[in-house]
C-alpha cells in the first residue's frame, strides 16, 4: 500500500494509530470529568484506555500488514518499518502498564482516573516522537509526553517525595527542552530545513559537516537528549525522580520513556546528521561514562528503587553504545535491547509494587531476605529479571548485549564493546546481591513477606513477561529478524530535493 503522505487522505491512513490514540484520549478525558470519585470509576477509566491501548496495536499492525510505504517528497511523517516496530512497542508498555496500575492504585487509595488519559496521551507523544521525520513534530511529541509524565510523577498528591520528584523531573526537563529547542534553531539556521531528509540531503550535497552553526545545533540536540535519557553527566534527576513518583509511573518511565527518547535520537542522528562524523566520538565518549558511572555508583545503592534508578542509567550507557556505531546493525540492536528491557524492568517494578507500600522507597535489598521460602515463585521470577538485566545467556538481556557487541564490532568499536564486557560485569555486584538475599540469607522472622501479594492481573502481566524474557533468551530469531529489517529500513536519505539556501 503506497501513500501519498502530502494528500490528506493518504496522511490521515498513514497516522490512522496516532489518531485511535488521540480520539480514545479525548473520550477518557470526558469520562473522568464525569465520573472520579471511586474504585469503580477508576477501573472503568482503565478499562477504555486499555481498549484504546489495544486498537492503537492492531491499527499499526494493520499498516505493517498492508506494507504501508510512503511517496513522493519527504514529509514530516515517516512510514517505514522502524517506525511500526517502536509504536508497537510503546503501545505494548503503555497496555502492560495500566495492568500493573490498577491494583497497585486502589491500594495505595490513590483514586485519580486522570491517570489514564495522562498515559494515553504521554504514550501519544511518545508514538509522535517515533513517526517524526521533522525535528519540530519530534519536539511536539517530547514535549506532550514529558508534561503528562511531569503530572504523573507527582499523581500522589498526599506524598511529599512524589511533589519533590515531580518538581525537579518540571525543572530539569524544561531545562533540556531549552537545549532541544535552541538546537533546533541553530541546525534550522544552518541547513535552512528541519525535515531530516531534507536536512541529510543538505548536509551531504552542500558538505554542511563541518558548519559551526550546525555542529553547534547539533551539540544542543545531544544535551538535550543525554538529559531525556539520563546519561551521565545528565543523570542528576533519575535517581530522585525513579524513587520518589509512584511504582507503576517508575515502571512507565524506566522503559517506555527512554524508549521513546532513543528511537526519536536513532532517526535524528542516522537521517539528519549521517554525514556529519563529530557526534560518533562525542557519543562514544558518553556511553563510556554512563556505563561505568551508572554502574559503579549503582553498586553503592541500599534501596531497590534507587539501585534500579542508577541501573537505568547504566543501560542508558549501553544503548548509546549501539547508537555510536551509526549502523542499521546498530539501531535494530537498539529495538531488540529496549524490547527486552522494557519486559524484564516492567516484571521488576511490578514484584516491587507487590513487596511494598508507600512508594516502595524504603524496600531495602536486605528486605528480600528469605524470600525464596515464602514466595517461591515471585522469588523465581525477580531472579530471572535480574539476570536477564544483568545480561546472564538464556535471557532476552543476554542476546541484547550480544546484538549490540556484535554492532560495535562491526563498526570497529573493539574499545566500547570491551568497555560494555566490563561494566556489564561490574553490574554483577548489585543484581546478584539481590539473589542471594532470596536465596542464601534466613527469613528475618515469619512475617516479613506475609504481606506480599501479586493480583492476578499484574501476576498475568509478570508471567508474560517472564515468558518473553526466556523465550527472547533461547530462540529470539524473529525479533531478531524484525528488528534487522526496522533498522535496515531507517538510513541516509537519497531524495534529491533541495529548498533554495544560501551558504
Amino acid at each position: 500500500m503506497s501513500l501519498d503522505l502530502a494528500s490528506y487522505p493518504d496522511l490521515l491512513v498513514a497516522l490512522l494509530p496516532e489518531l485511535v490514540l488521540t480520539v480514545g484520549g479525548l473520550a477518557l478525558v470526558l469520562l473522568v470529568a464525569a465520573r472520579h470519585r471511586s474504585a469503580d470509576d477508576l477501573r472503568a477509566a482503565g478499562g477504555l484506555a486499555f481498549a484504546t491501548l489495544v486498537l492503537g496495536l492492531a491499527a499499526t499492525w494493520w499498516l505493517w500488514w498492508r506494507r504501508a510505504t510512503p511517496v513522493g517528497a519527504p514529509a514530516m511523517i515517516a512510514l517505514d518499518d522502524y517506525r511500526l516496530a517502536a509504536t508497537a512497542l510503546f503501545l505494548g508498555t503503555a497496555a502492560l502498564t495500566v495492568l500493573l496500575s490498577q491494583g497497585y492504585l486502589e491500594r495505595e487509595g490513590l483514586l485519580a482516573p486522570e491517570f489514564y488519559p495522562l498515559l494515553v496521551f504521554a504514550t501519544l507523544g511518545m508514538m509522535l516522537m517515533a513517526a517524526g521525520d521533522d525535528l519540530m513534530v519530534i519536539f511536539l511529541g517530547l514535549e506532550l509526553m514529558s508534561i503528562c509524565v511531569y503530572v504523573l510523577t507527582g499523581i500522589d498528591r498526599g506524598s511529599a517525595k512524589a511533589a519533590e520528584a515531580a518538581f525537579k523531573y518540571f525543572l530539569i526537563g524544561a531545562f533540556a527542552s531549552a537545549f532541544l529547542l535552541y538546537g533546533i534553531a541553530l541546525t534550522y539556521g544552518a541547513s535552512a530545513t528541519t525535515n531530516l531528509t531534507l536536512l541529510g540531503t543538505q548536509v551531504r550535497i552542500l558538505g554542511l559537516g563541518h558548519s559551526p552553526m550546525l555542529l553547534l545545533g547539533l551539540g544542543l540536540l545531544l544535551i538535550g537528549f543525554g538529559f531525556k535519557v539520563a546519561a551521565v553527566p545528565f543523570h542528576m534527576w533519575a535517581p530522585d525522580v525513579y524513587d520518589g513518583a509512584p511504582t507503576p509511573v517508575t515502571a512507565f518511565m524506566a522503559a517506555g520513556v527512554k524508549a521513546a527518547a532513543f528511537v526519536a535520537l536513532v532517526r535524528i542522528l542516522v537521517e539528519g546528521f549521517a554525514g556529519v562524523a563529530t557526534w560518533h566520538g562525542i557519543l562514544w565518549w558518553l556511553a563510556v561514562l554512563t556505563m561505568l558511572g551508572g554502574n559503579l555508583i549503582a553498586l553503592a545503592q541500599r534501596t531497590v528503587k534507587r539501585m534500579l534508578a542508577y541501573s537505568s542509567v547504566a543501560h542508558a550507557g549501553y544503548l548509546l553504545a549501539a547508537v555510536a556505531t551509526g549502523t542499521p546493525l546498530g539501531s535494530a540492536a537498539v529495538l531488540f535491547y529496549l524490547l527486552a528491557y522494557v519486559l524484564a524492568t516492567l516484571a521488576v517494578f511490578a514484584l516491587l509494587a507487590a513487596k511494598g507500600r508507600h512508594g516502595e522507597q524504603d524496600v531495602r535489598i536486605d528486605d528480600l531476605a528469605g524470600l525464596s521460602t515464602r514466595h517461591p515463585a515471585l522469588a523465581l521470577a525477580l531472579a530471572i529479571c535480574m539476570l536477564s538485566l544483568l545480561g546472564f545467556p538464556g535471557t532476552a538481556g543476554f542476546m541484547g548485549k550480544w546484538y549490540i557487541l556484535v554492532a560495535a564490532t562491526g563498526a570497529g568499536q573493539w574499545a566500547l564493546a570491551a568497555v560494555l564486557a566490563i561494566a556489564t560485569a561490574i553490574s554483577a555486584g548489585y543484581y546478584l546481591p539481590v539473589i542471594m538475599a532470596m536465596y542464601m540469607k534466613p527469613e528475618p522472622s515469619p512475617d516479613t513477606h506475609a504481606g506480599m501479594r501479586l493480583g492476578t492481573v499484574p501476576a498475568a502481566v509478570v508471567v508474560a513477561a517472564i515468558v518473553g524474557v526466556l523465550v527472547l533468551g533461547v530462540v529470539p530469531g524473529g525479533a531478531l529478524d524484525v528488528a534487522r529489517t526496522s533498522g535496515s529500513s531507517l538510513g541516509a536519505p537519497q531524495t534529491p530535493i533541495l529548498p533554495s539556501v544560501g551558504r
